[in-house]
């Protein structure tokens, strides 16, 4: 089965400094058709002007991954982790007990986009950690890149819950095979161009929600950018 989300037709948020695109309810917008998908609460793609950014506030029992788009983004906790990150890097915290942080546009001139990724723990109130890798972004092209997962390794951050995120940019016409286990669910977001999948054609911005199919086959209707997600 798989649930098509056109872009059109998800909520937008226009603050002047920040432009978003939730695909759940968040903050102030709420849906109650759209609150997660399994162990995923939040998908926001977000463009924050320069110099702008989120300032001190606090998480606990949540995954949170930031996966830079385009610009430069500038982290900071009480952990005492102080990091920038562009394009090919990743940002993962566990907030587990409780941790604050700063989300900054890094940049003066250079607008910042990002997709911010909350996901629930495997477990509670475990110790706040932080971690920002670098992957080979040669290896997006007619790949499956893992970026973050459970099974972590030099370029793939850890996440405290069993699943996997995949990054990959397909040339038109080429195709993708992906299998998954029994009973897992998973997530397509399209960030740029246009992916067939199912019999479904997506486009950018379109997102994709799949449940009880074991293989799918991604085809590039287009050169296209897009995020994969297998989850619980």
């Amino acid at each position: 089965m798989i649930n098509v989300f056109p872009a059109a037709e998800r909520h937008s948020v226009d603050l002047g400094w920040l432009r978003s695109r939730p695909s759940f309810s968040f903050g102030q917008y709420y849906d109650p058709n759209r609150t997660g998908f399994g162990v995923l609460r939040v998908c926001n793609d977000d463009f924050v002007d320069p110099g702008r950014g989120f300032g001190a506030h606090p998480h606990s029992d949540m995954e949170i991954v930031s996966i830079v788009l385009n610009g430069k983004i500038r982290h900071e906790d009480n952990l005492g982790n102080s990091v920038v990150s562009s394009f090919g890097e990743v940002q993962r915290m566990s907030a587990g007990s409780g941790v604050i942080h700063t989300e900054f546009n890094a940049s003066e001139d250079e607008e910042l986009r990002l997709l911010q990724l909350w996901f629930m723990p495997k477990e509670r109130g475990v110790t706040p950690s932080y971690e920002a890798s670098r992957y080979d972004t040669d290896k997006l092209n007619n790949a499956l890149l893992p970026v973050v997962s459970d099974n972590a390794s030099e370029q793939v951050a850890w996440i405290g819950q069993n699943m996997t995120i995949y990054l990959s940019k397909l040339e038109q016409g080429k195709q993708l095979p992906y299998e998954t286990a029994e009973g897992r669910k998973l997530y397509l977001y399209v960030i740029e161009g246009r992916l067939n999948v199912l019999g479904q054609a997506l486009s950018e911005g379109d997102t994709a929600q799949i449940e009880q199919v074991g293989a799918l086959e991604l085809e590039a209707a287009e050169s296209v950018f897009f995020m994969l997600i297998d989850l619980p």
